[in-house]
Parts: C-alpha cells; structure tokens; sequence
C-alpha cells in the first residue's frame, strides 16, 4: 500500500507537471503571439505581394479575404507576404473513345503549389517561410469547352482550398 505522504508528492509532481502546459486557441484575441500583437490582429497586417496568373490571382484574392475578413489590405502593413504559385495539370485516368483504340484523358487534376515567405514590413526579417500543396480533381468530356471549364473550375476550387492552408499556416507561424 502506498503510503499518504507518497500519495500526496505525487499528486504535487503531477500537478507541477500539468501546470506547465500552454493550451491556447489558436485565433484567440486574449493572448498574444511572441509579437506582443494577437494573431487576429496580427494577420490583419499582411500585405500581400502581386502575382502574375489567373490562378495564383484567386488565391491571393481568396487569401486577402480570409486575412482581413473581407477588408481589403491594410494601409499601413507590418508583415509582407511574398507568394508564389504554380500550377500543373496532370492525367489521372483515360479511356479508348473509338475502334482505333485512341486513349483521351477522362478525368485529371490540378496541382496548385504556393511558396510563401512572411517578412517583417519595417526590418526585412523573414518571419515565416513555408510551401503548400493542393490537389483538385476535375472530368474532362470530349467537348472542348466543357473541358476547359472543368479545368478553370478545379483551379478555383484548389486556390481557395491552398489559400486556407496558408492562411492557418502563417496563424501558426505568428502565434509562435
């Protein structure tokens, strides 16, 4: 049998033990990151670089709105977000459309891959730095429109998917 005072200098050691863990909502405003400034506010003061394709557009289009809540960019920033997106279509299926046994692509993917790095505004220093990755999968019929289209909608749907990962990615940066 275990004795009171053992007993007890566990419970202590256990409670030490506990008092040391640091659980906090990420996108709380109650405490802030090792900035001083909570992370809401925090990413509410990215700006974000321009880009120059229709697919990389979407994504910071949908990522200024989801850092600012629809807000536009701030005036005065104090992070600047340099980013980079590129896009490849792959194949992932294929079937023979006629007796000459001609293969078309039937269904493919877009793969949108963004590098990012978060700098301080006023010093330069590179604050967060990472790469994100997003797969959507699209039917491609015979008609060359509806194919198109397809693609065009796979691209949207993946940029507003990869600037949600960047989004929680630079919120775990700056809570850090």
């Amino acid at each position: 049998m275990l004795s009171k005072r053992t007993l007890t200098l566990s419970g202590l050691v256990l409670l030490a033990a506990l008092g040391g863990c640091q659980v906090r909502p990420l996108y709380s405003d109650a405490s802030p990151s090792s900035s001083g400034v909570s992370t809401p506010v925090a990413l509410k003061s990215i700006s974000v670089n321009e880009v120059d394709s229709r697919y990389a557009q979407e994504v910071r289009n949908q990522l200024i709105f989801l850092l600012n809540g629809g807000a536009g960019e701030p005036a005065s920033p104090q992070y600047k977000l340099d980013l980079g997106v590129s896009s490849q279509i792959i194949s992932t299926a294929a079937v023979t459309v006629d007796a000459n046994s001609v293969t078309q692509p039937s269904a493919g993917g877009v793969v949108l891959t963004s590098l990012y790095s978060l700098t301080n505004a006023s010093s330069g220093e590179t604050v967060a730095s990472g790469r994100r990755s997003v797969t959507a999968s699209f039917d491609r019929p015979i008609q060359q429109y509806a194919s198109l289209r397809a693609q065009r909608d796979a691209e949207n749907r993946a940029a507003r998917e990869l600037a949600e990962l960047v989004r929680l990615a630079l919120a775990a940066d700056l809570a850090k």
